[in-house]
């Protein structure tokens, strides 16, 4: 049944409490930047803005990621690191590069020290993504010895420590390349060469530092993944897989509000084609899925390199174009992943700051679109672990997705339910029946809401609170809630209390009707 916004349509939501909850890693909530257009210099990297620290790092950027709590950052790249060698970006004497996946000239300014220390400044994990396009296994092994190993463990590390850092980076992810299945990427490969190069990286990385969290560039392909899951997957602790769905690289024309959230179920469909070959190969348990780029809009880079096409990466930062359509496929994406969390152990939003990135910064401030708000509130406000539940809701009519997206959380400190709801439809609301354990929730619930004033509201510099999320109180009578349109609303729902055995009237605690019930918590 498609739903066109008549009121006879309900959905429905039972959450489930008789199983144990899957544990979700934080690196979910996990964050990419690359030397791209004006992610780094001119983005987090402004040396002599007024807005900067001494080491050129802009406050307002630092204090606003802050806010996303983010657990992981991946950097160089991206299609920039097929060309980059990192030698040239460490140490006090640096010469610029010109950068052939992009097309420019890059300072080497910010480089692995100032990477490492943007990363603490804003409370996140480093994760680096090494050259194996024009790289070799020696170089990034070298690389993972530069900033893992003690001073006077060889040539890279005493070099790390003549630069002025004598403990090590303890940088705990590495990738081995990007994208190198694609004829866009210098160094491109085809299946048997990717699984012999990443096998031997792995093989030279593991013996610099065998505690290091190992990924490798794959895609959702059981041509391109057998041959690298034969020769590699012993080595390997994750498979780096990437997804845009609404692609504008030549032409900048983003999708509108219902054709974007039709493609709200791709993410989905990557994740249960990579699943199945990671357990045709035997790994299941052994080597996850991080979706360690990802966004709803491709970034616009027309080829050529005349000055037109380079202008025409201003595009990117148009802010109108990051919309409530942005908003809620975030939100299913991240739903989506939360989900699949026995598989899915990294995503990483592609970018994080200015092109298509949740943080627009310009020379006097910054602007939280509207992606922003939604990674904000699901970082910060949802619980550590997600549940079953049952769900019925009818289709969006002109997108074919279901009108209503949910996850159910679990707060294991507590035995507290936070619940994301999200309510596709562009203009109308959606009544939605929510229920725990089969008893409809009823009373005032605390909320979070994101609901901007129509499908095409966003923010900019001059209204750079168009689209904010709304702390408030929700009205639940018999298990009804009713969701605005076009929102995404994280509710906190009361488990059921019932009646103590033996007791005449009174009300068990939550927390006994909770451990009763079988649900995960820290050490069972």
């Amino acid at each position: 049944m498609h739903y066109d916004g008549g009121t006879a349509a309900q959905a429905a939501v039972d959450i489930h409490l008789s199983g144990p909850a899957g544990a979700c890693s934080r690196n979910l909530f996990g964050h990419f930047i690359e030397h791209f257009h004006r992610q780094v210099y001119g983005g987090l990297f402004q040396p002599g803005s007024p807005l900067s620290d001494a080491r050129g790092f802009r406050l307002d950027v630092i204090e606003a990621m802050r806010e996303l709590r983010p657990s992981v950052v991946r950097w160089p790249g991206g299609c920039f690191v097929s060309s980059y060698h990192w030698v040239d970006g460490v140490g006090p004497r640096r010469r610029p590069h010109y950068d052939k996946a992009w097309r420019v000239t890059d300072p080497n300014t910010f480089g692995t020290r100032e990477f490492v220390e943007w990363c603490a400044a804003i409370g996140a994990e480093p994760y680096i993504c090494t050259n194996a396009g024009t790289g070799t296994a020696e170089e990034m092994s070298d690389w993972v010895e530069y900033c893992n190993l003690p001073a006077g463990s060889g040539r890279w590390s005493d070099l790390r420590v003549e630069h002025g850092s004598p403990e090590p980076f303890d940088v705990r992810y590495w990738s081995i390349g990007n994208e190198n299945y694609g004829d866009w990427e210098m160094g491109a490969k085809d299946p048997h060469e990717w699984a012999r190069l990443v096998t031997e990286s792995a093989k030279m990385i593991r013996r610099v530092d065998e505690h290091a969290t190992l990924l490798t560039a794959a895609r959702a392909d059981l041509d391109w993944m057998l041959p690298l899951l034969a020769g590699a997957g012993q080595h390997l602790d994750a498979l780096s897989i990437h997804g845009y769905w609404d692609v504008l690289n030549e032409v900048n024309r983003p999708a509108d509000y219902l054709t974007a959230l039709s493609r709200s179920l791709g993410p989905q469909h990557d994740i249960e084609r990579t699943r199945h070959i990671i357990g045709a190969t035997g790994l299941t348990g052994r080597v996850t899925i991080a979706f360690d780029e990802w966004n709803l809009r491709g970034w616009h880079h027309p080829s050529g390199t005349g000055a037109d096409a380079l202008a025409a990466r201003d595009q990117n930062d148009d802010n109108s174009t990051y919309t409530m359509a942005d908003a809620l496929f975030t939100a299913g994406f991240l739903n989506t992943c939360l989900r699949n969390a026995d598989v899915v152990t990294m995503a990483n939003i592609a970018p994080s700051i200015n092109a298509r990135g949740p943080l627009f910064v310009h020379d006097a401030g910054v602007v939280r679109r509207t992606t922003f708000h939604v990674l904000a509130m699901y970082a910060t406000l949802l619980g550590e672990s997600a549940l079953t539940s049952t769900a019925h809701s009818p289709s969006l009519a002109g997108a074919d997705v279901p009108v209503l997206d949910h996850l159910p959380t679990l707060h294991a400190d507590t035995g507290t339910l936070t619940v994301a709801l999200v309510n596709r439809h562009p203009s109308a609301e959606l009544s939605c029946d929510l229920s725990v354990g089969g008893q409809p929730v009823t009373g005032e619930l605390d909320a979070t809401v994101l609901a901007g004033p129509g499908v095409d509201a966003y923010n900019d510099v001059g209204t750079p609170s168009r689209v904010v999320p709304e702390r408030t109180r929700i009205r639940v009578d018999e298990g009804r809630v009713v969701l605005p349109p076009h929102s995404v609303s994280v509710v906190d729902v009361p488990l059921p209390v019932t009646r103590t055995p033996g007791t005449v009237g009174a009300r068990q605690r939550r927390s006994d009707w909770y451990l009763d019930h079988r649900v995960w918590r820290p050490g069972a």
